[in-house]
């Protein structure tokens, strides 16, 4: 039991500024955000117009990352932008913006557990010719994101770095075999192209391509010197993101005709295989073969580190004694918030369960309802903080304009714009049609009043808890 004692620390210098954005860049799945997201957005937004919602949207957050950048460099805390929000705007607020991540990360892990056993029997299926269960591989990704998650936050950037260099090794083939042999198409990126079509659903798909870059600041606690480990992270996450989604999209779009690619997307949407029809025709059956396999470890790369992430808003909740102090446990051996972890994992897998005792589909249901309130939950929590940026450092009475008011609020402004558009277009944005599938979003209301009912309960029977919160007027200037 010695190595299990309740420290309530992580470890610390366990991360350099690889390790964190390796797992940023595993929790956005580059391979699945391509096969899934950027077909999505060809398909039902603005068609051949793609790359330039990528790029413009890499736009608005850098705008939004100059502001956190410089905020990361006085904050920390495993409590992520629930932390930036409190330091801002109070201690309720900043109890919903945690309620809103622990809503978000573990909505989007179970539909992430459902997403991964789906792909990964439908992928076995087709390449090795044997039919297996998907809760199969479900519960198998589950115990295998336990014990990596018990082993320590630097054992899985390890596993989510070799991923990410094979599923990104893979797409950049594809993109110089179109560049190659095809060629690519500057029209795809002119103003008529961009916000032709469904221009908001392709904007709204574009930013959900980014959703994990926030992570950056969760892992300050963990990262060797933070202050500027982690504005560096986030820079290099946001831009690599951008880059590899602009330029594979704008290969994808080349490779179909800029014309007529929403018309193709709109054909290949129902089997979900637009990415692999193209990867067939430049690369053929070999390497789409390996294309699959990869999409699989890409899946596992994404349950991996959205497990990290969500854990830690847990561990965090847990260790100020807002939820459980159990939660708030390490291990002495590798500062691996081991009870949040098995928590976590487990509400995961408990969700999964109930789907299929229930006969739902893991794609259809399990995923469309809990990666889109996921999304939603976080693209929300991203908006809270380009508030919070701006009000701390308004109320600090900081000189410098540019990086702590007028970027860090345009970058505040345009996620504000994002949440509307996500809240208006859920059904599109969840996959799904279902009457209670558009009511989710109601959810971020549930998370709104737990926030402030618990505020409220914790400063009128357990003060001393809800003093133990982090608030502004500790970091006031003396």
């Amino acid at each position: 039991m010695d190595a299990e004692r309740d420290r309530g620390l992580l470890r610390a210098d366990a991360l350099g500024t690889a390790g964190v954005v390796f797992l940023v860049l595993a929790a956005v799945a580059p391979l699945t955000g391509i096969v899934v997201i950027a077909s999505l957005g060809i398909a039902l937004g603005s068609g051949g117009g793609m790359p330039g919602a990528f790029v413009l949207a890499a736009a608005i957050l850098i705008l939004f990352g100059i502001g956190y950048a410089q905020m990361s460099r006085i904050v920390t805390g495993a409590g992520g932008f629930s932390v930036y929000v409190s330091r801002a705007m109070g201690r309720p607020m900043g109890l919903v913006a945690a309620f809103v991540a622990v809503l978000g990360y573990n909505c989007f892990v179970a539909g992430a557990l459902g997403t991964s056993g789906f792909f990964t029997a439908n992928v076995v299926e087709q390449v090795f010719g044997v039919k297996t269960p998907w809760q199969l591989w479900s519960v198998l990704s589950a115990v295998a994101v336990f014990l990596l998650g018990r082993r320590g936050v630097e054992v899985s950037a390890k596993v989510l770095g070799v991923s990410l260099v094979l599923e990104v090794g893979i797409l950049l083939v594809l993109d110089f075999a179109v560049l190659f042999r095809t060629g690519l198409s500057v029209r795809a990126f002119s103003p008529g192209v961009v916000f032709g079509g469904s221009t908001g659903i392709a904007f709204l798909f574009a930013f959900n391509a980014f959703v994990g870059f926030e992570a950056t600041g969760l892992f300050s606690e963990e990262a060797r010197r933070p202050a500027r480990t982690i504005p560096r992270a986030t820079y290099i996450a946001i831009l690599l993101i951008g880059c590899f989604a602009a330029f594979t999209t704008w290969a994808i779009v080349s490779a179909l005709g800029v014309e007529n690619a929403g018309q193709a997307g709109k054909d290949h949407l129902a089997a979900g295989d637009l990415v692999f029809s193209i990867a067939r025709t430049y690369l053929g059956d070999f390497l789409l073969d390996v294309m699959m396999l990869l999409l699989v470890v890409s899946l596992f790369a994404a349950l991996l580190a959205l497990h990290n992430s969500a854990t830690r808003y847990l561990f965090a909740l847990g260790r100020s004694r807002v939820l459980p102090g159990v939660l708030g446990r390490t291990r002495s051996a590798s500062g691996a918030p081991y009870i949040a972890s098995a928590v976590q994992i487990g509400f995961a897998t408990l969700v999964a369960a109930v789907y299929s005792v229930a006969g739902l589909d893991p794609l259809a249901d399990l995923t469309a309802s809990m990666t889109g309130i996921g999304t939603l939950g976080i693209i929300a929590l991203q908006a809270m903080a380009g508030i919070a940026v701006v009000v701390f450092f308004r109320r600090r009475g900081d000189p410098r304009i540019w990086r702590t008011a007028i970027a860090p609020g345009l970058g505040g402004l345009c996620l504000i714009g994002v949440t509307v558009l996500a809240i208006a277009n859920f059904p599109t944005l969840a996959g799904s049609e279902a009457p209670v599938i558009a009511r989710l979003p109601w959810l971020l209301v549930v998370a709104l009043v737990a926030g402030l009912g618990t505020a409220a309960w914790l400063r009128r029977t357990k003060p001393d808890v809800y003093q133990g919160l982090p608030a502004f007027e500790e970091h006031l200037p003396s």
